[in-house]
Parts: structure tokens; sequence; C-alpha cells
């Protein structure tokens, strides 16, 4: 069995933005809540993080200050992941060097690729660094979709070591893991999915939730893994209002704005992103209020 990056939750960290700069001082502050609320791992730069609006310069900035920051408490992934292969492998030599305990690689998209391209696309990436590699499948944002028989070719890789899946798919999922068994780690990629992806055999969640209630998306886990499994339903399902509200636009707008009303940044983000309007907001806010 490989070893696993990390089990239990991990926050999708959103970037926070002032002025159209990184605001490192939210960041820092944002990073702190998340450790004090017993988050077990920090992604930064994935898609929540607005990655793909990230100068070169500022991804490799936020990501050497997010490795800095946590100082080793829990494990930092990078999100590294991109459409282009070889500026993909130059992010993820990079984040190594840096320190981080393990990358993120999202599919291919806009350019996209067979599934023989994902299994080459996936290995030049992992053949490049020596620390462990999660793959995300997200076909909603990215057009392609990781198969069962694929992640069983990625699994003989030694340096890939788990996957976040968010293709919406439970059937899909019970035959990789079938088929994959202890060689790779599933996460899932939405919240609403957290309970039943751990049914099957799940390490955790990469998870969007734990922005705004790290030490919920914590126990969701932490109980199921001991064994109290109507405990962390029932959490997870007294949740499942926010988790669904917090997807009722574009991920990250409506966590950007449930971060700013809870005082932790600006609600600051980067077109093509745009504000919440009213409908959403008012369901938003209203979702919220179990945090209370």
């Amino acid at each position: 069995m490989k070893k696993t990056i990390f089990t239990g939750a991990a926050t999708a960290l959103i970037t926070p933005f002032k002025n159209g700069k990184i605001d490192y001082e939210a960041f820092a502050n944002i990073i702190e809540n998340q450790i004090a609320n017993s988050i077990d791992a920090l992604v930064v730069c994935g898609t929540t993080g607005e990655g793909s609006t990230l100068s070169d310069a500022e991804h490799r900035e936020i990501t050497s200050f997010c490795i800095e920051k946590v100082n080793h408490r829990v494990p930092v992934i990078a999100g590294t992941g991109s459409n282009d292969t070889s500026y993909a492998i130059e992010l993820s030599k990079f984040a190594q060097e840096e320190g981080a305990d393990g990358l993120l690689l999202v599919t291919p998209y806009y350019n996209k690729t067979s599934q023989t391209g994902l299994v080459h696309h996936f290995n030049a990436i992992a053949d490049s660094v020596n620390v462990p590699c999660l793959v995300y499948n997200v076909p909603s944002r990215t057009g392609v979709n990781i198969l069962p028989d694929t992640y069983l070719e990625l699994s003989k890789h030694q340096n890939i070591v788990g996957f976040k899946e968010a293709n919406g798919n439970i059937s899909a999922m019970a035959k990789t893991m079938s088929l994959v068994g202890d060689e790779l780690a599933m996460y899932s990629g939405d919240d609403d999915q957290i309970v039943p992806i751990l049914s099957l055999g799940g390490k955790g969640v990469i998870s969007v939730l734990s922005n705004v209630a790290p030490k919920v998306t914590h126990d969701i886990c932490s109980l199921f893994f001991e064994g109290k499994t109507k405990e962390s339903l029932d959490l997870h399902l007294k949740h499942i209002k926010l988790m669904n509200a917090l997807f009722c636009d574009v991920n990250p707008i409506p966590v950007k704005a449930a971060m700013a009303k809870l005082g932790f940044c600006d609600e600051e983000m980067r077109l093509p992103l745009y504000p919440l309007g009213k409908a959403n907001r008012d369901l938003l806010y209203e979702a919220m209020e179990v945090l209370k």
C-alpha cells in the first residue's frame, strides 16, 4: 500500500485579494484559523484558489508563502496541474523544491486529451518529481473524465498515490475502488458526497465547505473513521444546505462571499468571476445560519 498524503479533511483554500493583489495578511489569518480548527491538510492554488487567474509569479509566490507559513504543522498540497504538460512539470518541480508535501494535478482542460493521453500526461509529471501526486477529476470544468480503467493504469506509478474525484458518479467510483484497491487513495471532491465516498473506502475530502467550517468538515471524517457513522452522517446532513449553497454559483464565488461575511477577507475575485446576485446571496447567508 502506498503512503497517503493525509486522511480526513483538506481545505481547498481561497486566495484572498485586495485591490487586485493577493492579500497575504488575510491569507495568513485564514491558514492559522484552519490549523486552529483541526484541519488535516491544506491545498493551495486549486480551483477554489483561483489558480487559473494567478500569474506564474503569483502562483509560485503564494505556494511558497503557504508552505513556509504552515511550517510542517499539516501537509500542504500544491495545485500544479495544467493543460500544458511541460508547464505542469515546471510548477511541480518548483513546489517540490519549496517543500510541498504533495501535488494536486487537474486533468488537462480545453485542449483535453484521450484516456491514453491522460496516462502519459500524469505519468510524465509524476516521473519529474519525488513527491506524492493526486490526480484531480472534475469533468464539469475540464470536459475530460478519468475512467476506472485509466485509474487502474495510473495506480501503477509509484508517485501517483490518490485522486480527488468530482465526477459525481458513485457507481463509477465504486468500480474504480474495486480495481485499484489500496494502490490509490480516493478523496471526495464534492462536499455533499463526503460520507458516501468514505463508505466506499475513501480517505477524506478536499473541501470547499471547510473554508468556512474546518472543524465541522474534519469531524465528519473523523467520526466516520472512529466507527461513529450515524454521528458522521447526522453532521453531514445538518450542513447539506450550506454545502449546496456554496455551489449556488460558480466556485469560488459563493465561498468568497461567505468568507467575506465571516470577516476573513474582502469579497474580491478576478474576472471572469463576478460577485453573487441578491437571490443567491440571500440563499447563502440563510444557509450560513447553521454556523452559529
